[in-house]
């Protein structure tokens, strides 16, 4: 049988799994199984057990389900609203007003959070209601806070980097730095957004606040410092070389834990949820990553990765065309599939091909993420629009509809990030050289 063939039934198995609304898990051990039976000679049984136990026994997965528990803990603590009461002060005065308080506090709660989800719903529970009443553009609130929502994808320690990581067995500690001056970008990207569309008076904002001296904002932004340090303590640690990513995950668990104590946050009912759900999401997240590799072993019996990288290398494809074909690509899966299924189904194949036109392994990993996070608002599985749905009741084309400036926002992101390609190397290169 051709390796074309083999190719052919492979995908033709997966996007029709897909299609009939299996899990990615299910359609991923579905397609491996095809592969492994029709292409291989080789045990199916021992090929399953030796590849679910090497894909879910790496050291560096430890860290995945410890920060998504403690995104948990911090959602049902105060920290949101701590966090609006403090960035308040310091947004009154620009252009847009508070209207900046949920991009930076989406930003901070990424730096705690590390998920998409949990980010856009952390800040929407406080910000959405509270702009609202105080007389902001409803469609401008839900915007800033869809789109800096998917900063949790970005800004580390983040879920879908250590996915990453592990699929493409590159540095967790490197994907982490390299995330950061991207992640400053996006931010910036959206405030000027907000900026000059309020600026040129498109959108309502209430008169602005009456001015506080720079003691009483200070003496107002005392409410950040837990934030403050657990950031640091969480994200400071992995890179001063204190502590890798798993065990900086555990100390961070621990913190949030004793800090949602001393807040008064902490029973039983909500350390129960926040572990159960916890639980849940590594659950899918190790049955995601166990499938694909399984898969990866059947498309290795195909030959479907070699074939795709000597395919995309024989059209001598410039980096730009090769990135711009990547992005539609990616866009569109976007649609239809959550990030983390993006990144596990796409690694494995596109990697080889993106090392043999000579892109930067940790360079691709940041920027896979970047468009990960626009398939976050696109319908009609775009994961923070069903969060803002869910919470405001809005229809779903409304919520697009306000969530796509800061697509395109998302969009410019990538193009910079494509250009000046130390945007996203450089912090790697100063703390770990090469």
């Amino acid at each position: 049988m051709s390796d074309a063939m083999m190719s052919f039934i492979l995908v033709a198995t997966l996007i029709g799994s897909l299609a009939i609304g299996l899990w990615v898990s299910v359609a991923l051990f579905l397609t491996g199984l095809v592969g492994v039976l029709l292409f291989s000679s080789a045990p199916l049984t021992n090929v399953l057990a030796t590849n679910i136990w090497s894909s879910s026994s790496e050291w560096s997965l430890a860290a995945l389900p410890l920060f998504i528990w403690m995104g948990e803990i911090l959602f049902r603590s105060r920290m949101s609203g701590d966090l609006f009461s403090g960035l308040a002060p310091w947004m009154r005065s620009m252009p847009g007003g508070l209207g900046h308080v949920g991009i930076l506090a989406s930003g901070i709660f990424a730096a705690v959070s590390g998920s998409s989800a949990a980010t856009c719903a952390t800040v929407a529970k406080v910000a959405v209601p509270e702009l609202k009443a105080r007389g902001y553009d409803e469609s401008l609130v839900l915007g800033t806070i869809a789109g800096s929502g998917t900063l949790g994808l970005l800004i580390p320690p983040s879920i879908i980097l250590i996915v990453y990581g592990v699929a493409a067995e590159q540095s967790i500690a490197r994907l982490f730095i390299a995330g950061v001056l991207p992640g400053l970008l996006v931010i910036g990207l959206f405030m000027a957004y907000v900026s000059i569309w309020s600026a040129t008076g498109r959108v309502k904002t209430p008169p602005k606040d009456p001015p506080m001296s720079f003691g009483q904002k200070l003496k107002a932004s005392r409410t950040l410092l837990p934030v403050a340090l657990l950031i640091f303590g969480v994200v400071g640690s992995i890179y001063l070389g204190l502590a890798s990513p798993t065990d900086s995950a555990a100390v961070g668990v621990v913190v949030a834990l004793l800090m949602s104590w001393l807040f008064g946050d902490l029973n039983w009912r909500t350390f129960k949820e926040g572990l159960v759900s916890a639980t849940l999401s590594s659950s899918m997240i190790a049955f995601i990553l166990a499938g694909s590799a399984f898969l990866t072993i059947a498309m290795g019996y195909s030959g479907l990765p070699a074939a795709i990288a000597r395919w995309i290398t024989d059209m001598n494809m410039s980096h730009f065309a090769l990135l711009a074909a990547l992005t539609v690509f990616f866009i569109a899966m976007g649609c239809f599939l959550d990030g983390i299924s993006i990144v596990v189904l796409t690694t494995a194949v596109l990697l080889p091909a993106v090392q043999a036109s000579g892109i930067d392994s940790i360079w691709f990993g940041v920027y896979l993420v970047l468009v990960v996070e626009m398939g976050q608002l696109t319908p009609p599985v775009g994961l923070n629009l069903f969060v803002l749905q869910g919470m405001t009741g809005r229809d779903i084309l409304y919520i697009s509809k306000a969530a796509f400036p800061f697509f395109l926002m998302l969009s410019l992101a990538v193009v910079f990030v494509a250009m000046f390609p130390d945007i996203v190397l450089t912090l790697p290169r100063m703390m770990y050289g090469g």
